[in-house]
């Protein structure tokens, strides 16, 4: 890539900064109480800029220089935080914020790619055998100390796209004969999203532990 088209590159992304100082300066001066509606719109859409410049400044450094993607995207993981345990049979992925709404696709590949990136490294780097008979429930946690209003419906969530990446490398396939999904939504000390698989022998013996009956849990 020659230095004229990287300097554009740069230059566009470098409005798209100035515009999410903006929507920042806004967000900082609305009054949350009065305008709630005003401040969900304003927060979102920093959100979607910030990601979307994330987004923009990995494909910058894909084309321009000699780091290889995977690396990158591993270290981006670590980063944000995703994490990944297994815990007495059960795989525990932890993802830094919620999963966003189906239409936002550029917040999607913000975490997608990482999240890929980091099963590679686990499965490479530990004995993973393969679910079968498997359940998924992602748990949405939304932090205790903002409105309970922020709280969204199960229907347009974007599930699919992180089902398939977990499906890739730890179930041998997520059809709906062999994998159940659920969802579920808690409150804790920040937003983040949880995806819990295991054996469907375990998930009655899980949701016990949890303090939840089947009733509190959705099916997708």
């Amino acid at each position: 890539m020659n230095r004229s088209v990287i300097s554009q590159r740069i230059s566009s992304i470098l409005d798209d900064i100035q515009r999410l100082n903006s929507a920042l300066y806004a967000m900082n001066t609305t009054d949350i109480q009065r305008y709630p509606e005003n401040y969900e719109i304003l927060s979102t859409d920093a959100a979607l800029r910030a990601e979307t410049i994330a987004c923009r400044l990995r494909h910058l450094i894909y084309a321009s220089a000699n780091i290889k993607k995977s690396e990158y995207l591993c270290s981006a993981a670590a980063m944000q935080g995703i994490d990944i345990q297994q815990r007495g049979g059960i795989f525990v992925i932890t993802l830094p914020c919620l999963i966003p709404k189906r239409k936002q696709r550029q917040s999607t590949e913000y975490l997608i790619d990482p999240l890929t990136a980091a099963l590679e490294q686990y499965v490479k780097s530990h004995a993973v055998q393969r679910f079968r008979h498997c359940v998924v429930c992602f748990s949405h946690v939304y932090c205790r100390d903002l409105p309970e209003r922020r709280i969204r419906d199960y229907d347009n969530l974007e599930l699919k796209q992180f089902l398939d990446a977990v499906g890739a490398y730890l179930l041998t396939d997520d059809g709906g004969l062999l994998c159940d999904a659920y969802q579920t939504t808690e409150l804790g000390e920040a937003d983040c999203t949880r995806m819990f698989i295991m054996e469907k022998s375990r998930f009655p013996a899980w949701l016990a532990e949890r303090g939840m009956g089947a009733e509190d849990v959705a099916g997708l």
